[in-house]
């Protein structure tokens, strides 16, 4: 089945929670896995009880596996969380049943106080507790956010070195 032009509200006890933008979207239960396809792109819009935008997600294509509840976003992936996170990348991967999401090409994430970039992410699906690998970027950052909990402080020189930071996003007032 596929449906053009959807523009649609999903609520949760009569509160409007989200809004689905797509210009194509197609449910094909034959294919094994059985998904939804988004060839040209989509917009999830994320409303509070005031019916304010607090976040999105917007990329040129996705494919949705019902089943597995897992997700693939493809092209100018686009998210900004209700926390004021702005990420970017061309490919997301993100898993419903285990809140993890992940991208293995260049990403961007930006905060209020932070801006880093690099070639491996993972994240909770509440981007709150993220981790980049391969990074470059600036910000303002505790001792524990450069440390790994399993590592130590200094590796020792013979070592391959690769780079990654952790970290949750605390928020200045």
């Amino acid at each position: 089945m596929t449906t053009y032009g959807v523009n649609t509200l999903i609520s949760d006890s009569g509160v409007i929670k989200y809004r689905i933008v797509t210009e194509r979207w197609e449910i094909n239960e034959n294919k094994r896995p059985s998904r939804w396809t988004f060839n040209k792109g989509i917009l999830l819009t994320q409303f509070d009880l005031k019916k304010h935008v607090v976040g999105y997600i917007q990329c040129d294509s996705a494919v949705y596996f019902d089943k597995d509840r897992r997700w693939e976003l493809r092209g100018r992936v686009r998210i900004l969380t209700a926390q004021g996170l702005n990420f970017y990348s061309n490919e997301l991967y993100w898993d419903e049943r285990e809140h993890q999401m992940w991208s293995y090409t260049y990403s961007h994430l930006k905060t209020p106080d932070k801006e880093l970039q690099g070639n491996w992410f993972r994240s909770d699906e509440q981007m709150t507790n993220y981790e980049i690998r391969q990074t470059k970027g600036w910000g303002i950052f505790s001792n524990e956010e450069f440390m790994s909990p399993a590592g130590p402080a200094f590796p020792p020189m013979d070592t391959t070195h690769v780079d990654s930071m952790k970290g949750p996003i605390v928020l200045q007032k």
